[in-house]
């Protein structure tokens, strides 16, 4: 028997690789991503933005554009503002929402906000002067960053809101890019920035008899106030004498079921794996401290955290919370890939990690049974970890019921329930916290089609897997950008990887228009020695995933081969990031080739 002792009584390692096994095994299902359905056809309405004016319309647009701008999240919007710090005027951004946000205009879902410290978590705060009332900010606060954001860099004098893109099409003739949109627009882009975001396509499960519910159900990223009254701060009004029903119990599960058993009469969560739960620690912003941090803070502020989150331990740890302290000594970034520490402690550390997070369930969750089905039985980063103050605690009402399927999930919907084994739980009001689809067909995704030199659609270029540069450019779609986390570095702040992406990408338009540059695409050598790095650093990252317990990060478990090279970048964030900036201040020497106009009457 092997064995590991530290601060935790002593895990018998051989026992703890069985249950992972044995826990694993259960939730496998041979349909893998298919047991999931798009929100299209008869589910269409679930998509529908409940937040803008359904009558809105306009007339199209025709124009020409220096940059085209696929997303107003965070993504989009720190490429428009990097953009215009290059001098560049020109910027349209196409966005289906009706508003700046991404992500937080979509989910406004009761309890949301961000896991990350909004202090590293939120870009350009020392730009707009914005001050997140709290640690961990509210999502209203950050989609009205976001909007400030917009106001700052003047890009709302550009935005097509409420418009989706249909087609992306390159003109070799006009060297550039036709885009046409569902509101009848076309427009001819010389640059096209793609920054769709990692959760914009929702997902339903393909539970049967979905279709059949009688009652109002509905996506957590199209919340529906109507039905429950109050806001993202609670006062759920509708819902009293009401029974409730989550499907769902991630992170977006975690942060909607407090406010849900505060006023429904009855709320069963339904639950196919838990969540792992630690101390979120939220507090109110020192605002004096913030006000007084010096230029550059902010970028200090990140660095520092990406350091302590990837087992780079020096210095004054500046965060101080769950994350920065995840694995105790060492720690390792997200989706099991290791920063600069050894394997075996790693191990060690994380092992230990999710013992404690076992055991705080036992200190917190009074019913037994229920306590132990809240406990993840899988290592840590093979589901996103979840923080919370108050989820755990909520199993503790009176009012609230813990559904668990044993791994199994749902059986089957009826008009007015829910069943799990054999059982019918009534229910009035249906909630499905089932996520997003990620790292799969970019297209799929995005929702549109993208067809490059000769005809070649995306879709058919990857049909063998991604191939790119740095995650951002791909040969044969030049003037393309797209911002993904596949083949791209991956920290656990996505933003300090978009921001040094959103530097390189307005670095390379900047230099383009600057020179009159007509098109510009990574090397067939940069891109091939970049794919082959991927490749070659995703042994131990497929080994850790394939022992996970079925989820997002692992296709549920079932890897496509066409997906297999949608994957990040495995050598951890600082070198992702000092190869980005070393190719952005030399130049783009040996990785990108550019090409002149040809001259009138050639």
């Amino acid at each position: 028997m092997s064995s590991i002792s530290g601060e935790t009584p002593e895990i018998d390692l051989d026992a703890l690789t069985r249950k992972y096994e044995e826990e694993r095994a259960k939730r496998l299902r041979a349909e893998g991503l298919g047991q999931y359905r798009e929100a299209k056809g008869e589910f269409a309405r679930f998509a529908q933005d409940p937040n803008s004016d359904p009558d809105f319309a306009r007339d199209p647009v025709r124009r020409d554009a220096n940059v085209l701008i696929i997303g107003g999240g965070f993504g989009g919007l720190l490429a428009a503002a990097h953009v215009r710090r290059e001098g560049v005027e020109d910027i349209v951004i196409v966005d289906r929402a009706g508003d700046f946000g991404g992500t937080w205009y979509w989910n406004r879902y009761p309890g949301v906000r961000c896991d990350v410290e909004a202090y590293v978590y939120v870009p350009l705060l020392e730009e707009t002067g914005f001050v997140p009332s709290e640690k961990y900010a509210k999502g209203a606060e950050i989609q009205h960053q976001c909007r400030l954001i917009g106001e700052h860099f003047d890009l709302y004098r550009g935005a097509l809101f409420r418009t989706s893109i249909e087609t992306l099409d390159w003109d070799e003739a006009r060297q550039r890019w036709i885009v046409r949109t569902d509101r009848g627009d076309e427009i001819a882009a010389k640059f096209i920035v793609s920054a769709t975001g990692h959760y914009s396509s929702l997902k339903l499960p393909g539970i049967p008899g979905i279709e059949q519910f009688a009652g109002p159900s509905f996506h957590t990223s199209r919340w529906d106030y109507r039905v429950t009254g109050g806001d993202a701060d609670g006062e759920l009004t509708g819902l009293a004498g009401k029974r409730v029903g989550v499907i769902g119990t991630g992170s977006t599960g975690i942060q909607c079921v407090p406010p849900l058993a505060e006023w429904a009469e009855q709320l069963y969560v339904f639950q196919r794996t838990p969540c792992s739960i630690d101390v979120r620690g939220n507090r109110p912003t020192d605002v004096e401290w913030f006000t007084s941090q010096s230029p550059g803070w902010w970028q200090e502020r990140v660095e520092n955290f990406t350091n302590w989150t990837s087992g780079i331990q020096k210095g004054e740890d500046l965060i101080a919370d769950s994350w920065t302290n995840l694995l105790g000594e060492p720690t390792a970034v997200a989706g099991g890939v290791v920063g600069e520490v050894d394997p075996a402690e790693m191990l060690r550390a994380e092992l230990l990690k999710m013992e404690k997070v076992r055991q705080r369930v036992d200190t917190i969750v009074e019913d037994k049974a229920a306590a132990e089905a809240l406990k993840p039985w899988y290592h840590y980063f093979c589901k996103r970890p979840g923080f919370s103050d108050d989820y755990l605690q909520t199993f503790n009402r009176p009012n609230v019921t813990l559904v668990d399927t044993g791994g199994q999930g749902v059986e089957r919907i009826t008009a007015s329930g829910v069943v799990v084994g054999g059982t019918e739980y009534p229910v009035d009001v249906l909630v499905f916290a089932t996520g997003f689809e990620f790292m799969t067909s970019y297209t799929r995704e995005a929702g549109f089609a993208i067809t490059g030199r000769n005809g070649l659609s995306l879709d058919e270029h990857w049909s063998h897997g991604a191939h790119t540069l740095w995650g951002m450019q791909t040969r044969g779609f030049p003037n393309f950008f797209l911002m993904s986390l596949l083949q791209s570095g991956v920290s656990i702040n996505y933003m300090h990887i978009a921001d040094a992406q959103t530097r390189y990408i307005a670095s390379v338009i900047g230099h383009c228009l600057r020179e009159h540059v007509a098109t510009v695409g990574p090397t067939a050598e940069a891109e091939d020695a970049w794919v082959e790095r991927i490749v070659s650093l995703s042994g131990a990252r497929k080994a850790f995933l394939q022992a996970c317990t079925p989820g997002y990060f692992n296709q549920e478990g079932q890897p496509q081969p066409e997906f297999e090279l949608n994957i990040p970048f495995g050598g951890g964030p600082h070198e992702y990031l000092d190869l980005v900036r070393a190719a952005r201040e030399g130049g783009f020497v040996d990785v990108l080739e550019f090409t002149q106009p040809a001259r009138t009457g050639e």
